[in-house]
């Protein structure tokens, strides 16, 4: 059984982390969390299904808004035209329930219409940012609780990569697209994930005011921890995560299609306006 110091040592990559005296089991659950990449085919129910959706459902919405939405995928034939257009990876096809969360306007839109309301607000920036922020908070408390019963997940980012076939597949109205998606299932234990280590807290934590310079101990610092960690792995990963951090931002190539994406945002239905008040 994990104690809590050793949950602190996986989650920084440093035996000579600080240990608070402040805990709970939510945050021990929460220190434990690691990307699970390979399932056992069990199905997810309905049953869990929904406790999980219920989950998602109580986290914060801007403005009680409640612009996202989430289609549950688990046809192989579907999922594996999903992971065709997200990278291909093999985790998407063996997970038994792939979650595609969506930044959803259109069923604001359509409330408006049925109260005789003009929806223009919709076409800014602004709102498009409320979609995938509430997406995104919704889906966290989504993994929180699916870990809860024993199920692993992964995020999967490369639902980006074609927007507009992510959205053909799904039949996603305007006004609609993929944030990104969400593997669950139950771990394989012949297969267990590791917890990937992250920052120190002043590479992220500033008080009162931000500070660069300030974060360059604790990354030289991560960058030990992740190198080690790559090897632990047998991760092809040549120097540290700062090199690979850097080669990931290098060019617009390295965004895998991603670089096209107000593009394809404006043909999915969000004109991603800005305001023009002086």
């Amino acid at each position: 059984m994990n104690t809590r110091a050793s949950l602190y040592q996986a989650r920084y990559g440093s035996a000579e982390v600080p240990v608070p005296s402040t805990g709970s089991h939510l945050i021990d659950q929460l220190l434990a969390h690691r990307s699970v990449r390979a399932y056992l085919p069990d199905p997810v129910s309905d049953d869990t299904l929904t406790a999980i959706i219920a989950a998602a459902q109580s986290a914060s919405s801007s403005s009680n808004l409640q612009a996202w939405s989430v289609v549950a995928v688990r046809d192989p034939e579907r999922k594996a035209r999903l992971a065709a257009l997200a990278g291909d990876q093999e985790h998407i096809r063996q997970a038994p329930l792939l979650l595609v969360w969506l930044a959803d306007l259109a069923r604001l839109e359509r409330v408006a219409g049925q109260v005789d309301e003009a929806c223009a607000a919709l076409d800014y920036l602004e709102m498009f940012e409320v979609g995938v922020i509430d997406a995104t908070l919704a889906a966290q408390n989504a993994v929180a609780a699916a870990e809860s019963l024993g199920l692993g997940a992964v995020y999967i980012g490369a639902m980006r990569n074609h927007p507009e076939a992510v959205a053909a597949e799904l039949a996603l109205p305007p006004r609609v697209t993929a944030v990104f998606g969400l593997c669950i299932g139950t771990p394989d234990p012949e297969a267990p994930a590791s917890v990937k280590p992250r920052p120190p807290q002043s590479v992220v934590l500033h008080h009162e005011t931000y500070s660069l310079p300030a974060q360059d101990g604790g990354l030289a610092a991560y960058d030990e921890a992740m190198r080690a960690f790559y090897a632990s792995q047998g991760m092809k990963v040549r120097g540290t995560w700062s090199n690979h951090s850097a080669k990931r931002i290098r060019d617009a190539a390295a965004l895998t299609g991603r670089d096209r994406l107000v593009e394809a945002l404006q043909a999915l239905g969000f004109p991603l306006k800005k305001g023009t008040h002086l």
